[in-house]
């Protein structure tokens, strides 16, 4: 008889322990996923290739779907309060839902913008909104990880999607050198990200971020090296999925390369995907040693806000140019990150949710803007907008000033709360250095908008006059013995090159659509700023 228990035993089927599955804490990941998988195997079983329209509207309507759950999960979590779900690896909490909503936000504008870019192009089929909700369903998981190994994996399911995109334009080389380049540094960086997590494993023994925590808190590591090696190793995966200086090598060539619409999107989803990720695992894991890895975050913060401003001055692509300013953003948003309070976390939350409608209006007026090729993206191509097309001018004009942070905008309550919580915590070089870099990236925001606003006759207009006057138009004002004005250095009018004026460009319905919530978002609630900076306070309590 025990023979035949043992035998009994021995061949029963083992039994497999899987987690309960909370749906709706992952419902909107889950439906911009199968979004993106219903498309791609739509478009398979049809011979014909589905129409660029019918993706847009497929896409729009998974944005919108996606954003009704994330509504739906902040009223489940205002009411029944936050948690962990599927065995603690996500967390189902306020500072999650404010990422998923920002993100379904990104992804509906880029839908928009999208479609007038790929019928310029002459691209057909589903794929660039495909891969488009696929990254933008990585960027979602990142916000609800609650564990290191899911951040990876949000991490990858992002950026690879990123990576074709950026090669997406087939008319210009340059935009296949940017994926490779993008690709090369991606996969290093992933590295890096792996084995920060094997570190951190090695010295706590888990890698879900609540255990982390707790182990911290309750233990004293006697010989911490293994584990300020992870931290640093983390922080450069993170580093470069922001594009925080020194990690921001490829960033002005990817955005350069990139069809715009990829760009602003980048811009946009990529940072918060990354953002949570970084605030989530250091403010709230890593809290406890956060003497050791805030002189880090400072120094990045440093660097990517003067890197950014001072660069930026010197480029003549616009697309560039806005590299290097969302270079300058990101040393901003870390000010709130490297404050490590409430109030700092709250700040970051608010700078990345408005400069979310920033960065992807922006791209959008370059969009529009650009030429067959998405070619055509110097500022110099800008001047006179104001006069042929004034809304477009108008509109871009707002943008530009919200992202340099002028009153009645949202870029300035943004900057106003990172540079007032470094304050909180005595944070005063940083905040200084916060201060004089927005002085200096105003410099060339305003250089674009005076360039739209610029009459062509007083920076010489070659189909006038055949540039015979350019020397003395853009001269000093009386004699000025070859002095170039300061009309000439805002507006990048060259003294020896003749300018042409470019005629009108066409705006599709749906990108002037995305623009136009851009501009509003821009203007209404850096008027009113209260339900949003109520958002973001309320999303700043992170479950632990």
């Amino acid at each position: 008889m025990p023979t035949l228990h043992l035998l009994a035993t021995s061949s029963a089927t083992p039994t497999i322990h899987t987690p309960h599955v909370d749906y709706l804490s992952i419902l909107p990941m889950v439906i911009m996923l199968g979004g993106a998988l219903f498309l791609m195997v739509a478009s398979s079983l049809f011979r014909k290739i589905l129409s660029v329209g019918t993706g847009t509207l497929v896409a729009s309507a998974v944005s919108i779907a996606a954003l009704v759950a994330a509504l739906f999960q902040w009223h489940q979590v205002s009411t029944h309060g936050a948690q962990v779900t599927i065995a603690g690896a996500i967390a189902f909490d306020g500072f999650d839902v404010f990422i998923q909503i920002v993100v379904a936000i990104a992804m509906l504008l880029t839908a928009l913008i999208g479609d007038g870019y790929l019928r310029r192009e002459g691209v057909e089929g589903p794929e660039f909104h495909v891969l488009a909700m696929a990254s933008a369903s990585g960027a979602m998981m990142m916000g609800a990880a609650n564990d290191l190994i899911v951040i990876f994996l949000g991490l990858e399911i992002m950026s690879i999607a990123l990576y074709v995109l950026a090669a997406f334009n087939h008319k210009r080389a340059e935009s296949g050198e940017a994926a490779l380049k993008y690709f090369v540094l991606g996969a290093f960086s992933s590295a890096v990200f792996v084995y920060g997590i094997a570190l951190v494993y090695g010295a706590t023994g888990s890698s879900n971020l609540p255990q982390i925590a707790d182990y911290l808190s309750r233990n004293v590591i006697a010989s911490n090296g293994v584990l300020l090696a992870g931290l640093a190793l983390l922080l450069v995966g993170f580093g470069f999925k922001i594009a925080a200086v020194p990690f921001h090598m490829w960033s002005p060539d990817v955005y350069e390369g990139s069809p715009s619409p990829v760009a602003g999107f980048m811009a946009a989803v990529a940072k918060a995907g990354a953002f949570a990720a970084l605030l989530r695992v250091f403010v709230s894991s890593f809290g406890t040693v956060r003497a050791d890895w805030q002189p880090i975050i400072w120094a990045l913060a440093v660097l990517s806000l003067l890197v950014g401003a001072v660069v930026a001055l010197m480029q003549r692509d616009v697309k560039r140019m806005m590299a290097y300013s969302s270079i300058n953003h990101v040393g901003f948003i870390l000010l709130g990150v490297e404050t490590a309070t409430a109030r700092g976390v709250s700040a970051s939350l608010y700078y990345v949710f408005t400069y979310m409608f920033l960065v992807i209006g922006s791209f959008a007026v370059i969009t529009v803007m650009a030429r067959d090729g998405d070619t055509g993206n110097q500022i110099s191509d800008y001047r006179g907008l104001a006069r042929r097309q004034p809304l477009v001018a108008l509109a871009f004009a707002v943008l530009l000033l919200g992202q340099a942070g002028a009153p009645f905008t949202t870029g300035f309550l943004a900057k106003f709360g990172v540079v007032s919580a470094a304050v909180d915590t005595h944070g005063y070089v940083l905040a200084v250095v916060a201060m004089v870099s927005a002085a200096i990236a105003a410099f060339f925001y305003l250089r674009l908008a005076v360039t739209m606003y610029s009459p062509v006759g007083l920076v010489g207009n070659a189909a006038d006059d055949g540039g015979d006057d350019e020397a003395s138009a853009v001269a000093g004002p009386v004699g000025g013995d070859g002095a170039v004005s300061n009309l000439q250095v805002l507006t990048d009018a060259p003294p020896t090159e003749a300018v042409t004026e470019r005629g009108l460009v066409t705006v599709p319905g749906l990108t002037a659509l995305a623009i136009g919530v851009s501009v509003a978002f821009t203007l209404v609630f850096g008027i009113f700023p209260g339900p949003i900076l109520d958002f973001a306070h309320q999303a700043t309590l992170l479950f632990t």
